[in-house]
């Protein structure tokens, strides 16, 4: 009997020894760009609370919460993110930061689509154009305001796309760096842009078209689909994410002195 109590003592010595976590999924933006780097070291200190980042699509990261494989999701795509909380496996979607998509391409640009700002006019020239064009095909969020432009413009991708069309199947960056390798636009958004120091020839050709806003939600996984989310501690990230410290850590986070990311919390 003393055998077992000790025992039972020393586990529970060791389960209290060991650090607090929680798993974020997030989209490759908020990694590439280097928001969590900037973010993460502020709200460790203050909690006591690891952040265990997977950066993957929107999509994919909408997958791994409904596997039960993160405890929040911070992602990009609005829809996909409400369809996630009607199923059941979101508590509650709460808006926190935005910033906008921006179509860049090479300096020459053979489109002739620079100078302006209406996105689906130059879409329409580069399929026009059979212009090269890379897109990140992977279902993230990028990827979704990506067909959902080529819809707004009358053009079913999928049957239109042809060797000018290049599906990269990768993140953000990977992406923008297949465009710069082969002078070819691209959908992107600011903030990974602007982190980006492989650009080449490529420049910002359309931007402020009101098509091109980009809203990020954070969203805790239901417990009640996953008993083991650690929601307490979820639950934390998400609210530090809103509040004021949250939000105000958020709009610090610059590059060369310019704002990448804009905190719109509702609280």
């Amino acid at each position: 009997m003393i055998a077992r109590i000790v025992l039972v003592l020393l586990l529970s010595g060791t389960a209290q020894a060991q650090p607090k976590f929680i798993t974020v999924a997030s989209t490759t933006s908020t990694e590439q760009s280097g928001l969590f780097k900037h973010l993460l070291p502020i709200f460790e200190g203050k909690t006591d609370i690891s952040v265990r980042v997977v950066a993957l699509g929107t999509g994919q990261s909408l997958d791994m919460g409904r596997r039960g494989d993160a405890d929040v999701v911070l992602v990009h795509a609005k829809p996909l993110e409400e369809k996630f909380v009607a199923e059941g496996y979101g508590v509650q979607r709460f808006e926190v930061m935005y910033n906008d998509f921006v179509l860049v391409g090479p300096k020459s640009d053979p489109a002739k689509v620079g100078g302006g700002k209406a996105i689906v006019a130059a879409l329409h020239k580069v399929r026009t154009a059979q212009a090269p064009f890379a897109s990140r095909g992977d279902n993230s969020g990028t990827h979704f305001a990506e067909l959902q432009l080529w819809k707004a413009a009358g053009i079913n991708i999928a049957k239109d796309k042809g060797p000018w069309y290049r599906d990269t199947g990768s993140g953000m960056g990977p992406t923008l760096n297949t465009a710069a390798g082969m002078n070819a636009y691209a959908l992107t958004d600011r903030g990974t842009w602007l982190s980006f120091k492989n650009r080449a020839a490529l420049v910002i050709l359309v931007a402020g078209d009101r098509r091109l806003f980009n809203q990020y939600g954070v969203i805790l996984v239901h417990p009640a689909k996953h008993p083991h989310i650690k929601k307490a501690m979820g639950q934390v990230f998400v609210d530090w994410l809103i509040s004021s410290e949250g939000q105000q850590a958020i709009a610090e986070f610059k590059i060369a002195g310019e704002q990448l990311f804009f905190p719109n919390a509702q609280r």
